[in-house]
């Protein structure tokens, strides 16, 4: 670990508001912060962020903004407000979106520490994949092009595979790196593609590790949690 702070946020990818502050915590002891994601934010709705937030850890709300700025902007600043140390935005909305975003996020936060994380290409898509909706070249190559948007519009950090970790170093080194596709090795397979290993990906330079399926899926949540952390030590 980095500075022995815990670089695991769980990602809190369940149905129900309830089941969520349930497993953060049991969780809250083991890991460094929580993910409140898309499921939840359409589910029970955003007042999950303050709810999780409460147990003192940090909470990014992984809300992928993506509209027009002052829209973002406006979202934003409400889960800055709930206590949302982070909120996701898509960097392909552009620089003004970007911007207007961060103003409307340290709006809500009131001098509290937060934060926009950009991101880049979904650890789900391939070449062909960005082929497909019309962005030519690679996941790495559309990585840089991303990061150095974000590091030039007012962003803390950016989510990337641990496939481009290495890119983001390269062209924007002062961003905060935030890692899904996080699989530990006897992991089954699913829909993310471009993967590592939890000790993998922090060699490769991740700040941050979203973590969800190996820790909620497993028979004993905060075993598999502690195992993880034993495992970057």
């Amino acid at each position: 670990m980095v500075n022995d702070r815990n670089p695991i946020l769980v990602a809190l990818d369940v149905g129900t508001a309830e089941e969520a502050v349930r497993l953060a915590k049991l969780l809250n002891a083991y890991v460094g912060g929580f993910k409140v994601g898309l499921e939840l934010l359409m589910g029970p709705g955003p007042g999950v962020v303050a709810a999780i937030a409460a147990l003192g850890k940090p909470v990014f709300a992984d809300a992928k903004l993506h509209d027009i700025p002052s829209t973002v902007a406006r979202a934003a600043r409400q889960l800055s407000r709930l206590g949302a140390r982070w909120v996701t935005v898509h960097t392909s909305g552009g620089g003004r979106m970007l911007n207007a975003a961060a103003e409307g996020l340290e709006e809500g936060a009131a001098g509290r520490p937060s934060g926009l994380l950009a991101v880049t290409v979904l650890t789900s898509m391939t070449g062909d994949d960005l082929t497909e909706t019309g962005v030519s070249g690679s996941p790495g190559r559309q990585t840089a092009r991303l990061a150095k948007l974000a590091a030039g519009a007012g962003c803390e950090g950016v989510v990337c595979a641990p496939t481009e970790l290495g890119v983001i170093a390269q062209v924007a080194p002062e961003l905060l790196k935030v890692t899904p596709g996080i699989r530990p090795p006897a992991f089954a397979g699913d829909d993310q593609r471009r993967i590592a290993s939890p000790a993998e990906a922090m060699e490769r330079g991740a700040d941050y590790l979203v973590i969800g399926r190996p820790i909620l899926g497993a028979a004993d949540p905060a075993a598999a949690a502690r195992s993880i952390l034993a495992s970057l030590a």
